[in-house]
């Protein structure tokens, strides 16, 4: 079981991205954080196996602590500025995702971070090849393949709802008004945001619980 401590300073976040590791077989949360002297204590205490990193944290900046870490981390942050991705990368951060994403986006990287951890171990003493396969399992899945089937009409009704909505929509929302299932506009929603397409939110409601809310960009980018 691979341990992780997720670690942002807005608790429903932290939440939310719990939720994600939780429902992804092989890992558990070992517990949260929400600045950077509670990561470090709690990495002390815990001592878990993955880190999950916002930058953007009250007391210091995320990439200080990676810089002190002895602990494979991943950044989870909407700073999106090439010099915060250069330093994350130069401080050791194993992978980076830029806010929002979805829970696919994240449960691809952490099943390949899981593939990673599982080539490194299977020897004592590990050969060339085994480093590059283990590097290369690392980043298979940061771009997810569209879903099989998907079917032209569908995901044009979905795009011309979503570009003329003016707002953002949340997947129950559009699967209500085209008359499809929530699971089916969610597919297609995901490919519209992994293209570039649209982008997505989280929607705090009434009753405190976050839902991914989905807003229109613009034409959907090839290869």
């Amino acid at each position: 079981m691979i341990e992780v401590l997720v670690v942002d300073d807005d608790f429903r976040v932290a939440t939310v991205h719990a939720g994600f590791v939780a429902a992804i077989p092989g890992f558990s949360v070992a517990g949260t954080a929400r600045s950077g002297a509670q990561a470090r204590t709690r990495i002390a205490e815990l001592r878990p196996d993955l880190v999950l990193l916002d930058v953007y944290l009250p007391d210091e900046s995320g990439l200080r602590v990676l810089a002190d870490l002895d602990v494979d981390a991943i950044i989870l942050s909407a700073a999106n500025d090439p010099r915060s991705v250069r330093q994350a990368l130069r401080a050791g951060a194993l992978n980076y995702l830029v806010k929002p994403f979805t829970a696919g986006q994240l449960t691809a990287r952490l099943t390949a971070y899981a593939r990673y951890r599982a080539l490194l171990e299977k020897n004592d003493l590990l050969r060339q090849d085994d480093v590059d396969r283990a590097v290369r399992a690392l980043h298979d899945n940061d771009r997810a393949p569209a879903p099989k089937g998907q079917s032209p009409v569908t995901a044009k009704l979905v795009v011309d709802l979503l570009r003329k909505a003016g707002e953002p929509r949340s997947a129950v929302e559009i699967a209500n008004e085209l008359g499809i299932a929530r699971a089916t506009a969610q597919r297609y929603l995901g490919v519209l945001t992994e293209t570039g397409a649209a982008q997505v939110g989280l929607r705090y409601g009434a009753t405190g619980r976050p839902e991914h809310e989905y807003s229109w960009v613009g034409d959907p980018v090839n290869g």
